[in-house]
């Protein structure tokens, strides 16, 4: 047991990925501790000289920015870190784009960054030194058998004396085993060292992600609130104009039909079937009304039978292709099945597309539900238009993310990640 624990820990590909981290971070190291101190230095020396100083250090900052977005990505692509970024409101902020406001010298978003660079060489020299050495030395021993008989003068020596005879070269391998035993473990244990440094230089505090997380909450609340009424608004609207006439005109052709019952029953006949043909539109707009609110049989069956019967009604041709293995939370199925309504309507009305294409996926338990709605049409959606702004306030009521590319000529992409937690 122990044994194929050794062996799964020497081949897993988290000892890889923290090895390449930790070579990585000494060259990105020579690169971060170069250019902040560089501009540090000159950018302090030259203050006297106020804007060449100050453009320094905003170039100071600015770059330090983009080296911490860099590191984070490293962290999450190499040790499956993730460290959250500063919120916008934290974040150092400019005056004419080059002079940084005072303010921002204050705060740990400024320095935290900085310090990091700085410190991202002498940890990298000692982790990728270590780590190495362990791996190489490891290796070498482990092999010392098969080659120590080809070395110059016979075995390798130790204290200017050459060891001969399978005693010491089993010793080296004994060795060699030990330090490939520790490799793997120190690997990983420098890895959670590093995330561990770059988590508190870094990411923000605690009390600083709740407070961003309550102000996204209030404005997510604010735009559900939104959406709710533009909805109810429109609900209202389709019922005025649509299945309220339609009952109205149903009415009075009934009452027309009873007037005429005495004296002209031919007249009276036709009148009823009109106000039967009347009833029936407004049934069918009652039942479009409804399928387009929350269809029953998304409740009943799930989001591929709901969005089966969508693509049947849609004008243009739509190829569907739904895999969820679990299905999600009902207010996640209710959001993901109106993005692809609204999003087939758009396309219906707007893109001139003459083919659609609606991929919904599920990830992990609960983990997430993604949904990719794309045409050929002529492309040229606005973002921040009504309908697709409308979009992005449904998403962001269940902590999901929205994201549209739509250039000019097509073709037009709509992506949602909905969050089934």
């Amino acid at each position: 047991m122990f044994l194929i624990r050794w062996v799964a820990a020497l081949l897993s590909a988290r000892t890889w990925l923290a090895f390449t981290h930790h070579v990585a971070g000494l060259f990105i190291g020579i690169v971060t501790f170069t250019v902040t101190v560089g501009l540090l230095f000159f950018g302090v020396g030259t203050l006297p000289l106020a804007l060449v100083g100050l453009a320094l250090l905003a170039l100071l900052l600015r770059v330090n920015g983009g080296l911490a977005r860099f590191e984070r990505a490293r962290f999450a692509l190499l040790l499956d870190r993730q460290i959250p970024a500063w919120p916008a409101s934290e974040q150092p902020a400019f005056r004419w784009l080059i002079v940084p406001r005072r303010t921002a010298w204050r705060k740990r978003a400024t320095w935290g960054p900085i310090g990091y660079m700085l410190l991202r060489l002498p940890v990298s020299v000692v982790t990728s030194v270590t780590t190495v050495a362990f791996w190489a030395v490891g290796v070498a021993l482990v092999t010392l058998p098969a080659y120590a008989g080809h070395l110059p003068g016979g075995a390798p020596s130790i204290n200017g004396t050459f060891l001969r005879g399978p005693t010491p070269i089993w010793g080296g391998f004994a060795c060699g085993v030990f330090f490939l035993l520790v490799a793997p473990q120190l690997t990983r244990g420098f890895g959670r060292m590093d995330a561990a440094m770059a988590s508190w230089l870094l990411a923000p505090p605690r009390d600083v992600l709740l407070a961003a997380r309550v102000s996204q909450l209030e404005e997510s609340r604010e735009r559900v609130v939104d959406a709710a009424e533009a909805e109810r608004r429109r609900i209202e609207r389709d019922l005025h104009d649509g299945a309220q006439q339609r009952l109205v005109s149903v009415a009075m052709e009934l009452g027309r039909a009873k007037a005429k019952f005495s004296d002209d029953i031919e007249g009276a006949a036709a009148l009823v079937d009109q106000a039967h043909a009347e009833a029936k539109a407004a049934l069918i707009e009652l039942r479009d009304l409804v399928r387009g609110v929350h269809p029953p049989v998304l409740t009943d069956r799930g989001l591929d039978a709901a969005l089966s019967g969508l693509i049947a009604r849609s004008p243009i041709p739509v190829d569907l292709k739904v895999e969820v293995p679990v299905r999600p939370r009902a207010a996640v199925e209710a959001v993901a099945y109106f993005v692809v309504a609204e999003a087939l309507t758009n396309i219906a009305k707007h893109s001139r597309a003459s083919h659609a294409s609606v991929v919904v996926e599920g990830h992990g338990f609960p983990g997430t539900l993604n949904l990719v709605i794309s045409d050929d049409g002529i492309g040229g959606a606005d973002a921040d238009g009504a309908g697709l702004s409308g979009l992005a306030d449904r998403v962001s009521g269940v902590d999901g993310t929205l994201s549209v590319e739509s250039p000019s000529g097509g073709p037009t992409i709509i992506s949602a990640v909905l969050p089934c937690g």
